[in-house]
């Protein structure tokens, strides 16, 4: 019962800091809503069993790649944000694509092989990954793609410092 009670505190947590990280005027109060995500990403994570996985949303998410973007906002010396005419654009046009976006995200699980596990409800046909086969995984059939990340955000600081320098 009690993980029941706390897996859905945790959910409102982070549906609440996923929206206070869309509302927020400040980019800084935008970083600290989606630390307070990643955070409770983790927990959730823990009450599923994957330890692994809750570490490492700690260690790099919650803490690489948001001081990472702390920082960046500080030496940008982001302000309050503009609001534009396009903003109320997207306030109209943006629930419809929501809208249709999770229809298709129905539309698809519905027909995938993990959505008739979780429709079917046998939990047998699923087996978690071990730390070992995650590794195998990440540094075999998917290095390309995480080379690739690494190397994005790299060129996100580069362009960050280049930015700050042109300001001075």
């Amino acid at each position: 019962m009690i993980p029941f009670i706390l897996f859905f505190l945790l959910a409102f947590v982070a549906v609440g800091a996923a929206v206070a990280l869309i509302v927020a005027r400040e980019p800084i109060h935008s970083a600290l809503s989606l630390i307070l995500v990643m955070i409770s990403l983790a927990v959730l994570y823990l009450l599923l069993g994957a330890e692994f996985i809750s570490a490492v949303q700690i260690i790099v998410y919650a803490g690489a790649i948001m001081v990472l973007f702390v920082f960046v906002i500080m030496l940008l010396n982001a302000g309050v944000e503009e609001r534009t005419d396009f903003s109320k654009l997207a306030k109209w046009v943006g629930p419809i694509l929501a809208f249709f976006m999770i229809v298709e995200l129905g539309v698809w699980l519905s027909r995938s092989a993990i959505g008739r596990v979780v429709a079917t409800g046998s939990p047998e046909s699923y087996t978690p990954a071990s730390t070992v086969g995650l590794s195998r995984m990440i540094f075999q059939q998917y290095l390309l793609p995480f080379e690739a990340t690494s190397i994005l955000i790299l060129i996100a600081i580069i362009g960050a410092l280049v930015l700050a320098k042109k300001g001075e």
